[in-house]
């Protein structure tokens, strides 16, 4: 099933939450919304669950015109962050819930509540209770739940976000493999980076209630359209428009900062074409990488990071005097790239 949402805003009161949103996306595939708190995704998916409203707009499932129409006749599944299973059902019958509501018979229950037992790997784990599994565990329950009715939809907001770092990692992969399996179209929520770049197909990058770009993770990483983008999807360094002169190679106007990924960040021992002197403020070691803290002739600082085997021919030390030039970088207008902060 495809999605269209066309000219969605939504008001709260004064706020503003949606602003004339429109995104496609397409029948099968697996899409993170991606951005900061407050820009708006949890509400977007909602609007397509059809848990809240749309102040104006549109959204459409199949070509149909949904937006008015209760959750229940979208078929629709729906994740949340906490899980919400039922403490007093086994992990069977919490599975098994929204087929017996619907009235299903209990001979086509038991088979497709061992069909997705299988799907989770949970097999041996059908008669226990929820505080009897790990975080991890319980939220493969939550989402074979969702997925017993064979919705044609599966919405998933901030799925493993109440779960540890190294549980989350797996669970990245494991759902690519179930997407993969199962070939229902997915719409997931995150604030992470690193998991919609891992986990989706496509990323729909939001902020401040807009879409500010459309895109695979190769494209938003490597083509940002924004100012936004770059500085949140991947580390960056922001150099205002006077530091920017320093490396006239880079094109960046009067009034344009240049935005540079630490990766690309080229240092040699000699002057070449390009080039800016600098100094060696700091050096980290991060194992594989080794992160290089630089202040240029006019006082403003960034960071690049090598390669452990370039380091190592460098053999960089503090306050050791280098050359430095961006291998890509981008110019955007200054007064875009303000408020915008590195994360470095």
């Amino acid at each position: 099933m495809g999605i269209s949402v066309e000219n969605v805003s939504k008001e709260f009161g004064s706020f503003t939450a949606l602003d004339r949103v429109s995104v496609e996306i397409k029948t099968g595939s697996l899409v993170a919304l991606l951005g900061p708190s407050g820009s708006g995704k949890s509400t977007l998916l909602r609007m397509i669950a059809g848990l809240d409203t749309p102040s104006s707009g549109q959204i459409f499932l199949s070509g149909q015109d949904t937006t008015h129409r209760s959750i229940q006749e979208r078929n629709i599944g729906f994740v949340f962050q906490h899980y919400a299973l039922f403490k007093h059902l086994t992990v069977r019958q919490n599975i098994a819930f929204a087929l017996e509501i619907r009235k299903v018979p209990a001979e086509k229950v038991r088979p497709r509540v061992q069909e997705l037992l299988q799907l989770i790997q949970l097999e041996g784990l059908g008669d226990r209770y929820p505080s009897q599994l790990s975080g991890g565990q319980r939220q493969r329950v939550a989402l074979a739940r969702s997925l017993a009715t064979q919705p044609s939809v599966l919405l998933l907001d901030e799925p493993f976000g109440a779960l540890d770092a190294k549980v989350r990692k797996d669970l990245r992969v494991w759902l690519r493999r179930l997407h993969h399996e199962v070939q229902v179209t997915t719409v997931f929520v995150t604030h992470d980076q690193e998991e919609a770049m891992e986990v989706a197909d496509e990323i729909v990058v939001m902020n401040q209630g807009r879409i500010e770009q459309v895109g695979t993770p190769a494209e938003l990483y490597d083509q940002p359209a924004t100012p936004f983008v770059m500085s949140f999807i991947g580390p960056v360094n922001i150099l205002p428009p006077p530091t920017a002169r320093l490396f006239p190679g880079q094109n960046a106007g009067a009034s344009q900062a240049l935005f540079l990924r630490p990766h690309d960040v080229v240092i040699s021992p000699t002057r070449e074409d390009g080039m800016a002197p600098a100094s060696v403020s700091r050096v980290v070691h991060m194992g594989r990488e080794v992160q290089t803290e630089l202040t240029l002739s006019d006082g403003a600082s960034f960071t690049a990071v090598l390669p452990r085997d370039r380091f190592d021919q460098l053999q960089l030390q503090r306050n050791q005097q280098v050359f430095v030039k961006p291998k890509q970088a981008r110019a955007f207008p200054q007064q875009h790239a303000a408020p915008i902060e590195a994360t470095v």
